[in-house]
C-alpha cells in the first residue's frame, strides 16, 4: 500500500512534469538518448512517472475521460485506424481499440513499448493495439485515418508538414495543444473533475485536399489561393470576375461566388461542384495550376489575407 509521502512525492512529479510539457522546459535533445533508458529495470518493475523526460516530449497521462471525448469528437469507429505517435504507456492506443478501431502506438522509450503490450493484454486488446518502438519523427503516418496527439505545441508544429501531407479527410485529435495558424475545425472545453486539473481544451482538424491553383471550367477560370482549410479567389469568365471565398473540409469543396453557393468534391485534378438550385459544374486543374506549400499558406496567414477569426 502506497504511504502518505509517496504520494504526495507522486503528485508533486505529476504537477512538475506537466509544468514541463505545458512549457516545454526539459527538453532532452534528440542527438543525446535520455539517461532513463539505461536503467535496468524490468517491465515487472517497471513504473512510469509523470514527468520523467523522453527523446522529444515529458511524458504525462492523459485523462481517461478526455481520451473517450477525443474520440468521440474524432467519431471513431471499428473502421478505422488510429496511430499515436508517442504513445508513452499506451492509454490512448489501448482505448482507441476498445472502439473497435486497429489503433498503432510508436513510441521511442522501449520499456514504454513492452509495458504498453502488457497493458494491451490485461485490457482485452492485444490483437488491436499494436505497438512499436520508433522515432515519432520517423513514424509513417499514411495508414492512419485518426491521428491522436498527446504532445506539445512546438512538436505538433514539427508534425503538421507530414500531417497535411496525408490523405484529405484524415481526422487529428489533439489535447491541449494546437497548432497555431492551422486553426482547429472545432476546439471543445472538456472537464475532468478526478484528474490533477480540471478544464482541457480538444482540439479537431480534417486534413483538406490541396486545391490552390487554376481551374478550368465550362465557362471560364476558377483561381484558388489556399491556407490550410481555408480558400478565396477568383471564378473569372469572358464577361466579369467573381471573388470567392469558401473552405475545404477533407475533399470537400465549399464555396460562394456571385451570392451562389456551391459544393462538391476533389478527385485528384478534377472538381465536382454542384449549387444550390441543381446547376452542376465540373473542373479540371489547369496545367500551370499550383498546389500551395504549407510555407506559402502560412504566409498568406501571416500576410493577413485569410481571417482567422
Amino acid at each position: 500500500m502506497w504511504n502518505c509521502e509517496y504520494i504526495k512525492n507522486r503528485w508533486a512529479l505529476f504537477f512538475k512534469g506537466l509544468l514541463n510539457v505545458l512549457t516545454g522546459g526539459g527538453e532532452v535533445s534528440a542527438d543525446k538518448e535520455p539517461e532513463m533508458f539505461n536503467q535496468p529495470e524490468s517491465v515487472e518493475e517497471y513504473e512510469p512517472v509523470p514527468g520523467q523526460r523522453g527523446k522529444d516530449v515529458e511524458w504525462a497521462p492523459c485523462s481517461l475521460v478526455v481520451m473517450n471525448r477525443m474520440f468521440e469528437i474524432a467519431k471513431v469507429t471499428p473502421e478505422d485506424c488510429v496511430i499515436d505517435p508517442g504513445s508513452g504507456d499506451g492509454r490512448m492506443v489501448i482505448c482507441a481499440a476498445k472502439l473497435g478501431a486497429k489503433a498503432l502506438g510508436i513510441e521511442y522509450n522501449p520499456r514504454m513499448v513492452e509495458l504498453s503490450r502488457k497493458n494491451a493484454v490485461k485490457e482485452g486488446v492485444g490483437d488491436k493495439a499494436i505497438f512499436v518502438q520508433g522515432d515519432l519523427f520517423n513514424t509513417d503516418l499514411s495508414k492512419a485515418t485518426v491521428v491522436a496527439l498527446f504532445l506539445r505545441e512546438d512538436i505538433n508544429l514539427a508534425l503538421r508538414p507530414k500531417i497535411l501531407d496525408m490523405k484529405p479527410g484524415t481526422r487529428v485529435v489533439s489535447n491541449i495543444f494546437h497548432m497555431r495558424d492551422w486553426k482547429a475545425d472545432e476546439a471543445v472545453k472538456v472537464e475532468d473533475e478526478d484528474y490533477y486539473f480540471k478544464n482541457h481544451t480538444v482540439y479537431f482538424w480534417i486534413v483538406p485536399a490541396k486545391v490552390g491553383g487554376t481551374w478550368k471550367l465550362p465557362d471560364g477560370e476558377l483561381t484558388l489561393e489556399q491556407a490550410f482549410q481555408m480558400i478565396k479567389g477568383t471564378l473569372r469568365s469572358d464577361s466579369s470576375t467573381t471573388p470567392i471565398s469558401g473552405k475545404m473540409t477533407g475533399d470537400q469543396i465549399t464555396f460562394i461566388a456571385d451570392g451562389r453557393e456551391f459544393t462538391g468534391h476533389i478527385r485528384g485534378d478534377v472538381m465536382d461542384v454542384e449549387s444550390r438550385n441543381g446547376e452542376r459544374v465540373e473542373g479540371r486543374r489547369g496545367d500551370y495550376g499550383r498546389q500551395m506549400t504549407e510555407d506559402s499558406q502560412a504566409a498568406c496567414c501571416r500576410s493577413g489575407q485569410f481571417d482567422r477569426t
